[in-house]
């Protein structure tokens, strides 16, 4: 394939970095959208091997502004694809508000800008990949049972039912959240419907998403980790724990290797059949027993200090609901990366942090 002309939305991103690494890999020239000058320079730093021939950042502080991707999107040659990964919002937002406010109407419009620059100021694009999540598929209703005979099995065409009335009476920060990502994607599919543009959409629904970060020189403290690598290090890292200590409870438990997520996009950009599609992409099932088990191997010194719970007792029930990307691997080509590596990666640049000053 020829190299194709690519922006990247959010590039500094714990998973848009490693989508800029595999599009600059495959020869591709990327221009990413950072939100500041700052982010820009490291961003540069970390891809200083690649010239600005094959890679240029620019700076959108908002993405939710009307024309926010208008200068972004004007390049010569013209863009062929865009890799919209940034997202204006997340369910730590604290802003005073209302559900609507602080979660829905951010996800759609930083959306909505995206495409509808696209076709106003970017014609020659034939191609938008838009990262979304399987908290758009799922079926989050409490009284749903977790466990049934057969499992039941969540696929590209299932949609969380979560209504706007829903949203508006909860004061429950992840379920807004979930919905806010449902209702961007919905905005997304439909506006391709409505305005017909010139491009076709992808669109690809990953769960928890582990693994290392790109650049872990940028990292100078746990709490700069994304929220899913967060998590495992204050659940089952930090300083002061045990061996002893109760394993935590899962709470999502599927998931995906960020390595691999940021290969569906790639592929999902540069295969032909992929067009018009929605992919979940999960690798299977990630209970924080296996993750506590993994980090034990990987790091035989910390054993003293990693819960160890019951290590036999890593896998879910039999008949916990589960997702198939089985679409991805027929289409795409996709595989996936092993659980072992995908925590063991991470666990070593953990050490690494701690062991330069970082906890």
């Amino acid at each position: 394939m020829a190299p194709k002309r690519v922006l990247l939305t959010g590039a500094n991103g714990y998973l848009a970095q490693h989508a800029l690494g595999q599009f600059l890999s495959a020869g591709h020239s990327v221009r990413g959208t950072v939100r500041s000058a700052a982010k820009a320079t490291q961003l540069k730093s970390t891809f200083s091997q690649y010239g600005p021939a094959q890679l240029d950042i620019v700076v959108v502080p908002d993405m939710t502004l009307p024309g926010a991707f208008d200068e972004a999107l004007k390049s010569d040659p013209a863009f062929d694809w865009v890799i919209h990964t940034a997202s204006p919002v997340s369910y730590r937002n604290t802003t005073a508000g209302s559900n609507e406010e602080n979660y829905v109407n951010p996800a759609v419009k930083g959306t909505m800008e995206v495409l509808e620059a696209i076709k106003r100021v970017a014609p020659c694009v034939t191609r938008v990949v838009l990262t979304s999540s399987i908290a758009a598929v799922i079926d989050w209703d409490p009284s749903i049972p977790y466990v049934t005979q057969p499992a039941r099995v969540y696929m590209g065409a299932d949609w969380n039912p979560t209504t706007l009335e829903e949203v508006r009476a909860t004061t429950d920060a992840p379920e807004a959240y979930r919905a806010s990502k449902t209702f961007a994607e919905r905005a997304a599919w439909e506006f391709v419907e409505r305005e017909k543009p010139d491009f076709d959409l992808v669109t690809l629904c990953p769960p928890m998403v582990y693994g290392p970060v790109f650049d872990e020189r940028w990292i100078g403290r746990p709490e700069e980790l994304d929220q899913s690598a967060w998590n495992i290090y204050s659940r089952l890292l930090r300083p002061g724990l045990q061996s002893t200590d109760p394993v935590p409870p899962t709470g999502l438990h599927l998931y995906v290797d960020v390595r691999d997520i940021a290969r569906a996009h790639l592929l999902s950009a540069s295969v032909p059949e992929a067009g018009g599609k929605r992919f979940v992409i999960c690798a299977g099932e990630m209970r924080y027993q296996r993750i506590a088990n993994i980090l034990r191997e990987s790091l035989p010194e910390k054993r003293g200090t990693i819960p160890e719970g019951d290590p036999g007792q890593w896998s879910m029930e039999e008949g916990t609901y589960t997702a198939s990307s089985e679409d991805a691997e027929k289409v795409l080509g996709l595989q996936f990366i092993t659980a072992e590596s995908t925590i063991g990666d991470f666990a070593r640049q953990l050490a690494s942090i701690e062991a330069r000053g970082g906890q």
